[in-house]
């Protein structure tokens, strides 16, 4: 499948209007087509089923390059799946995208995506860490967002606490960062944490929590008894 092909199928579903709301909702000045989540997802999936993993890494670049909102979306959920053998290409487009993040529901989706390649291969998270000392925002939220797999588990590795205790330590070192999108996503971390591990994360909050802001703070305790 060549690039002009698949925006073809994803114009096929344009919705009158939506674009306009797209483009008013995220503020970021792109094309935006106006299809739906679920549209994007019906493609996509028929697209994985059909394409080698090489092609689907090809296609997921040349759709990326577009710059096009519900093109970038594709490109995402081309590459989310578990199951991805060989899957270092894959993992190394991800990796190379993160620099061009600049809105929440793009970022969300790559990292949907990268959350499986990283569970496949936790050495990955060496990678990851040096996301944490990056000027842009986006990719500094991105190394929280990608593991919280690791906030979910109920009988973790010690491996896996290790990793834990670890992306903690980079959430810690976020609390400083006033920006809302770093609040909001220290507050994601420790709010799912809570569920499965809620000593952490009060030790976490008994720490931190007086310098985050109230309402991450609020947020990060909701589960919390």
């Amino acid at each position: 499948m060549q690039v002009a092909e698949a925006l073809a199928a994803l114009e096929q579903h344009i919705e009158p209007g939506r674009a306009e709301g797209s483009a008013a909702y995220h503020k970021v000045d792109r094309p935006y087509l106006g299809v739906t989540n679920p549209s994007i997802n019906d493609l996509t999936k028929t697209w994985r089923q059909t394409l080698s993993v090489e092609d689907r890494v090809r296609l997921a670049d040349e759709l990326w390059q577009t710059n096009i909102y519900e093109a970038r979306l594709a490109a995402a959920k081309l590459l989310t799946q578990a199951r991805i053998r060989p899957d270092d290409a894959v993992w190394d487009l991800i990796c190379r995208w993160v620099p061009d993040f600049d809105c929440w529901a793009i970022a969300d989706h790559v990292c949907m995506a990268g959350m499986k390649r990283l569970v496949a291969d936790p050495t990955r998270i060496d990678e990851v860490e040096g996301w944490t000392t990056s000027e842009h925002k986006w990719t500094r939220r991105a190394a929280l967002v990608i593991t919280l797999p690791w906030t979910k588990q109920n009988n973790p590795k010690p491996e896996d606490l290790a990793i834990r205790d670890r992306v903690l330590d980079w959430a810690a070192g976020y609390v400083p960062d006033r920006d809302w999108f770093i609040q909001k996503a220290i507050a994601w971390w420790l709010r799912d944490l809570s569920k499965h591990d809620p000593d952490r994360t009060r030790a976490f909050l008994a720490e931190h929590g007086a310098a985050m802001k109230p309402f991450a703070r609020k947020e990060a305790g909701k589960y919390l008894p």
